[in-house]
């Protein structure tokens, strides 16, 4: 990775630090992140349904009050959850993608690292795939929004590969990006309800990306 020199400006606005909270402040930052913290292992234990907001709480060493000053219900509990786990795999992706050099490789230390990283919450990933199927569109919207820096990852190394040469220069990048991240996400039934290995998913979704990028490889 090339190293990018910073500018004057660049530097000095990197050195600015963010604004210190006041005690009350911090205080509500610490318990929202209590909650958080103690919803994800619920929902990582026992799924969605049968965590309970009483449970979270206990689980936080907090009132049940002290939770909805912080979340409207346990759905807005949940999507936050989520939110925060996609941020922290999106970085998981990147790191796995500059590990390799050639197209396919890239794409596939990626989405191995996705199974690697969220299977291990085995419940967690059920509850999502549940929840995919009835959640109100508003929900799903907020979902969708949440996986983009995920499908960005994908992005990122086919638009390497157009400018490597390794894919054709027209290729649909939008488009191959979009299957093979729904090929990722579809093979997480395979491992939630059929009990699929990391093995397993990474050979199938090794097939799958054969199978997506044939006809779409440049030829020199």
């Amino acid at each position: 990775m090339r190293d990018i020199a910073l500018t004057p400006s660049q530097t000095a606005e990197s050195d600015v630090e963010a604004p210190r909270l006041n005690r009350r402040q911090a205080a509500k930052v610490r318990t929202r992140q209590k909650v958080l913290d103690a919803a994800r292992q619920l929902f990582a234990e026992r799924g969605y349904e049968p965590a309970t907001i009483r449970d979270i709480a206990k689980g936080a060493g907090m009132s049940t009050g002290a939770v909805f000053a912080n979340f409207q219900d346990k759905a807005e509990l949940f999507e936050a959850v989520l939110s925060e786990d996609m941020i922290k795999l999106a970085e998981a992706l990147k790191a796995a993608a500059a590990s390799e050099t050639s197209l396919r490789a890239r794409l596939l230390a990626v989405l191995t690292a996705g199974y690697h990283n969220s299977l291990e919450q085995l419940p967690l990933v059920q509850a999502v795939l549940a929840r995919s199927w009835f959640q109100p569109v508003a929900a799903e919207m907020r979902t969708r929004e949440a996986i983009k820096p995920l499908i960005s990852v994908v992005t990122d190394a086919l638009q390497a590969g157009v400018a490597d040469r390794e894919l054709r220069q027209d290729a649909d990048v939008r488009l191959l990006s979009d299957l093979i991240y729904d090929a990722f996400l579809s093979n997480y039934r395979r491992a939630a309800y059929d009990g699929w290995t990391i093995q397993q998913l990474t050979t199938r979704i090794g097939k799958q990306i054969d199978i997506i990028l044939a006809g779409q490889l440049s030829r020199q």
